[in-house]
């Protein structure tokens, strides 16, 4: 399994067949919600498996704020969850973050997947609340 950040327009489009699947197909999240303004503004990436280059998992960063970056959109087909595509695409993602200097990454992650970002080394802040329907957390992590 490969996860690389987003070069061209093939594999940004797998990244969002991958978001389609999981989240609007799955989880019936509004494909209205799905794809947003930041589209154009975010580094995405996508993950793979290595013998057929299926796209399995995907996810994007944006930098709102000064040395603060939001990754959002992390998604992994179910077939392949538990399996480390969640923690690549973190990996490539954290890197690439750490390349552009970012000090802090925020997220929101869906309260049954704060776990998987907790062994990450993100913090939760705040109460839970809802986005597109479904139970979220705020968290945070240092990257210095």
């Amino acid at each position: 399994m490969t996860a690389v950040r987003v070069a061209d327009d093939d594999r940004l489009e797998d990244a969002f067949n991958v978001r389609r699947r999981v989240f609007v197909e799955e989880q019936g999240v509004d494909e209205e919600l799905e794809y947003d303004e930041h589209e154009d503004e975010a580094v995405h990436f996508v993950a793979y498996e290595d013998d057929d280059e299926q796209p399995i998992g995907a996810a994007r960063l944006r930098e709102p704020e000064d040395s603060v970056g939001k990754v959002e959109r992390v998604a992994v087909l179910e077939s392949h969850r538990g399996t480390g595509v969640g923690r690549a695409l973190m990996d490539a993602l954290e890197a690439a973050a750490a390349s552009n200097d970012l000090e802090t990454l925020k997220l929101h992650a869906q309260t049954r997947a704060a776990g998987f970002y907790d062994e990450l080394g993100y913090e939760r802040y705040g109460e839970e609340f809802e986005e597109a329907g479904i139970p979220h957390v705020a968290m945070e992590k240092s990257l210095e």
